[in-house]
């Protein structure tokens, strides 16, 4: 089956991991996705580790599937005239260069419509291209500050903590990706491009959801509630006789059944608990009994009976331990790929299942600058020209 983005060609000048999360889910959906390096140095993250695998980065191999490399020098004119080739040729550019860089190389939007009227050009910043934080670098890291994410992270009595992955990079490289496949349909519609302006920082504040409109209706700063929910009682990890488990009541019914299952049905009748809004008033109260009651069940016994109750539970597995869960196998959420230089290349898989265009894991990460000749041949440029780009270090 074809892919649903068949046709599509990506020229990608990201790198680190927004921009590069998001062309490997346009790859995954069928896009021709070309990545292009620094013709001396590459991809930072291809230096990002240990772990490494004959010397790719585990790093970089998570988020560059099916795409090729090509490494190209944008500062040099024939480099200039290189990636115009390429653009001419093209779909969709992502960028994540600080604001203004390649505006002044003569490779802006402005200048890239002239030979592509169609092009659809995503610019990834930290701050976006307008605003007084225009011209400041943006790391996820700073962003997971600055957006008051890290202030509601954490234990109530502790420091402030970080998300464990990369997220506002992650939710940026999705937030980016919705905004191509709308201007891809626009452009179906209206025959014409458009310029995509994307920061870290409003996806990260975008994504603060109920955290944010609890504050905008109330007016009280957020804090930091550890594992506990503002709004919902009991909604955080229990420790069990074995570990911890994650007990996650949305509703007055799955409460009643709950107290059922740890054998305290009386709790769902006393009028401090039997609402939620008196459950949140009296949590303190309501949480130390239920700990008790946990204690003297495994998670994997406890688990059962929710499951059995209906009630939303789930152990808290480590990674490895998630990478054997029946459910992520069954659901192919950790892939196997082909790879030149590394024997039995494992990376997780895609959420994505379409059932007539389904994704599909057709190119191992690319070596660096593994397909540089192929692709300048692609675009009418002979071997004795090839040769002459690495002579003068184009490529």
């Amino acid at each position: 089956m074809n892919g649903a983005l068949e046709g599509v060609r990506i020229i990608d000048v990201s790198r680190v991991l927004a921009g590069p999360f998001c062309t490997m889910i346009l790859g995954d959906l069928g896009a021709d996705v070309i990545k292009i390096e620094h013709h001396e140095s590459g991809d930072e993250t291809r230096g990002w580790g240990p772990p490494f695998a004959q010397g790719e980065s585990a790093y970089y191999l998570c988020a560059n599937r099916n795409k090729q490399s090509m490494t190209l020098n944008l500062k040099s004119e024939q480099g200039k005239e290189i990636f115009r080739k390429l653009v001419s040729s093209g779909d969709i550019v992502i960028q994540n260069f600080k604001t203004g860089t390649l505006g002044k190389m003569g490779l802006g939007y402005e200048e890239l419509k002239e030979f592509n009227p169609k092009l659809i050009m995503a610019s990834i910043t930290g701050f976006g291209l307008t605003g007084p934080y225009k011209d400041l670098p943006g790391y996820d890291y700073i962003i997971q500050a600055m957006s008051g994410l890290m202030s509601i992270t954490g234990e109530k009595d502790g420091n402030p903590v970080k998300v464990g992955v990369a997220i506002a990079d992650i939710l940026t490289g999705l937030y980016t990706c919705i905004g191509i496949l709308s201007a891809l349909h626009h452009r179906d519609k209206a025959g014409e491009g458009q310029e995509i302006d994307i920061s870290l920082m409003d996806c990260q504040v975008s994504s603060l959801v109920n955290v944010a409109s609890n504050y905008l209706f109330n007016g009280l700063t957020p804090e930091r509630m550890g594992n506990q929910h503002p709004n919902i009682v009991p909604y955080q990890t229990f420790r069990t006789s074995d570990g911890e488990l994650v007990v996650a009541v949305g509703n007055d019914e799955q409460f009643r059944r709950f107290t059922t299952v740890i054998g305290k049905p009386d709790l769902a009748e006393r009028e401090q608990f039997k609402h939620n809004e008196n459950r949140l008033l009296n949590k303190e109260e309501l949480i130390s009994i239920i700990e008790d009651s946990l204690k003297g069940k495994t998670k994997k016994e406890w688990k059962m009976l929710f499951d059995d109750a209906g009630i939303p539970n789930g152990p808290i597995n480590d990674i490895a331990e998630m990478f054997e869960d029946p459910q992520i196998i069954a659901r192919g959420m950790l892939v196997k790929m082909e790879h030149p230089t590394i024997q039995d290349l494992r990376m997780t898989g895609s959420p994505l299942n379409l059932s007539k265009t389904p994704v599909t894991m057709r190119n191992h990460p690319p070596l660096y600058g593994e397909h540089t000749d192929t692709i300048l041949a692609e675009i009418g440029y002979d071997p004795d020209q090839i040769i002459k780009f690495k002579q003068n270090k184009i490529i």
